[in-house]
């Protein structure tokens, strides 16, 4: 995801002063070729596979490390390589966020995943030069109501906003859906990250904000366009805060977080969802 930080700066000529990685690389909106999108469809099947594999094995006991060596061997066995290994520094294949962590979590074999935790799983693959990106919430064995409850809508609010996608339409259209969805339940949707466009590089624009804003450009979408569209939302205040390490963000009331992220491919009259887990 990008930081909106980052992308407000870069709009008005200027530098972030937001601390946190920066994971923009800036290029124009890029509409792929059907060559294009067939090595994208799999890489991003690649990540769906690994995804649902994880989805269907994670258990109390594991730690966030464990899954990062299935996921980085499962990788490699399909012929691909980890996109977010080594991606600005980051040291694994996965990012592994717990309870009230949102996002960037860094995997350890000394962080055990326990009975009701909420867990986000972020991966990557690069596969003949293109990517595909997802993000999955799992709530862990007998997670709190709350838990589910969050997780639940967030997934809506990804299928909301992945209602509006279809040429003619723009990013706002998307980002109204998934506000207002977020909204209706009670959540707040996490302001400090957004999705962005994807394929020869990890982050490509456009940014793909999840709320109403001005501030960033409303694109017009096209056929053909990649886009990773992933909402962010927190059971209490949108506010994050990153901490020591330089890339965990956790939310700054200690509230849970709950992450949904498909990549996706825009056609005349909706969109093709790339990393579909058939779940």
């Amino acid at each position: 995801m990008n930081l909106f930080a980052d992308l407000l700066a870069a709009s008005n000529g200027g530098k972030a002063t937001a601390t946190g990685p920066r994971i923009q690389q800036r290029r124009g909106v890029e509409v792929k070729s059907a060559r294009e999108l067939k090595i994208m469809a799999e890489a991003s099947r690649i990540v769906a596979t690994v995804l649902r594999e994880i989805m269907g094995s994670v258990e109390p006991g594991q730690t966030t490390g464990d899954l990062d060596a299935i996921a980085e061997r499962r990788i490699r066995e399909m012929g691909a390589t980890p996109s977010f290994k080594g991606y600005h520094g980051f040291p694994a294949s996965i990012c592994a966020s717990i309870n009230n962590e949102v996002v960037h979590g860094i995997p350890s074999n000394k962080r055990v995943i326990r009975n009701g935790d909420l867990l986000k799983v972020d991966t990557g693959a690069y596969f003949d030069g293109y990517h595909g990106d997802s993000c999955i919430t799992i709530c862990v064995g007998d997670a709190p109501e709350e838990a589910q409850t969050l997780s639940r809508v967030a997934r809506e609010s990804l299928m909301a906003g992945l209602a509006k996608i279809k040429a003619g339409n723009t990013l706002l259209d998307i980002a109204g859906a998934v506000e207002d969805h977020v909204a209706a339940n009670g959540f707040s949707v996490v302001e400090d990250y957004t999705g962005h466009g994807v394929g020869r590089n990890l982050h490509e624009e456009p940014s793909v904000f999840n709320f109403r804003t001005d501030e960033l450009p409303n694109v017009k979408l096209r056929a053909g366009m990649t886009l990773a569209v992933e909402p962010i939302l927190n059971a209490g205040s949108k506010h994050c805060r990153t901490l020591k390490d330089r890339w965990t963000v956790v939310t700054r009331d200690g509230s849970l977080s709950a992450q949904w992220e498909h990549t996706i491919v825009v056609t005349s009259d909706g969109c093709e969802i790339l990393t579909d887990r058939g779940d």
